[in-house]
């Protein structure tokens, strides 16, 4: 009579038990389940690095169950997501429920950016890093106080300064990635093309500023000619 029971001692059945054990826990650990508490706490996008350290696990581990976790919600069609943006992961609510959200939760509560700002965030993440001056230089206004709201709300960051002018250098944070649902600044829309250089801008506004002040002084001949001119009668 054969024994009913499989022989795990074979290479090929410890394989399959190692890799369903993979699949779920290491170490005694639940993997999945670990990083779905961990990023349901996080107020900002966590890198796979720091799920790895904090769960004990290989970072392989760690990515390979983060891609699994994603076709899991997007198989079972549930209200949120998991995404990678900024560099690390985070739980955001799918677009098909923005409308539901913005009416029953966020309605009355988001402090919008105005034009200017959201103008001035542009120049800013195109041709950063960038002074404060060519900021204004870009726009044509003074952009102080604009630049002021841009680094409270965490979008913009200094990030050293200019080394011939010593001028404070801006640039976006990995904040402002997370708000644009961008991993890289290269993954931003191609208008850079479209926006005049700096240089140009500066150049340009100094040849207006310096016909200004010529227009504004005296020319010498035209104060000399009335002498000669006021003794001729009036035709």
């Amino acid at each position: 009579m054969s024994d009913p029971s499989p022989d795990l001692s074979t290479p090929a059945v410890t394989m399959a038990a190692t890799d369903a054990d993979n699949s779920v826990n290491v170490a005694g650990v639940n993997v999945a389940g670990a990083l779905e508490a961990l990023l349901l706490l996080t107020a900002e996008p966590v890198t796979e690095f720091e799920l790895a350290q904090a769960v004990g696990v290989p970072e392989s581990v760690v990515a390979e169950t983060l891609a699994e976790l994603v076709a899991f919600y997007e198989e079972t069609g549930r209200g949120f997501e998991l995404r990678q943006v900024g560099g690390g992961w985070r739980y955001y609510t799918r677009e098909e429920y923005a409308d539901l959200i913005a009416t029953h939760v966020l309605e009355g509560q988001q402090s919008k950016l105005s034009q200017a700002a959201l103008e001035t965030l542009a120049v800013v993440a195109y041709t950063q890093p960038i002074s404060r001056a060519r900021v204004s230089a870009v726009r044509g206004v003074n952009v102080d106080g604009v630049m002021r709201t841009l680094l409270a709300r965490g979008l913009i960051e200094e990030v050293g300064h200019d080394h011939e002018s010593g001028a404070v250098l801006f640039a976006t944070t990995g904040y402002f990635l997370e708000r644009m649902g961008l991993q890289t600044l290269d993954e931003l829309p191609p208008l850079a093309p479209q926006l005049p250089e700096v240089e140009e801008l500066e150049a340009e506004l100094g040849q207006l500023a310096e016909a200004a002040a010529a227009s504004a002084q005296p020319d010498a001949q035209i104060v000399a000619a009335p002498r000669d001119a006021a003794q001729e009668p009036p035709q």
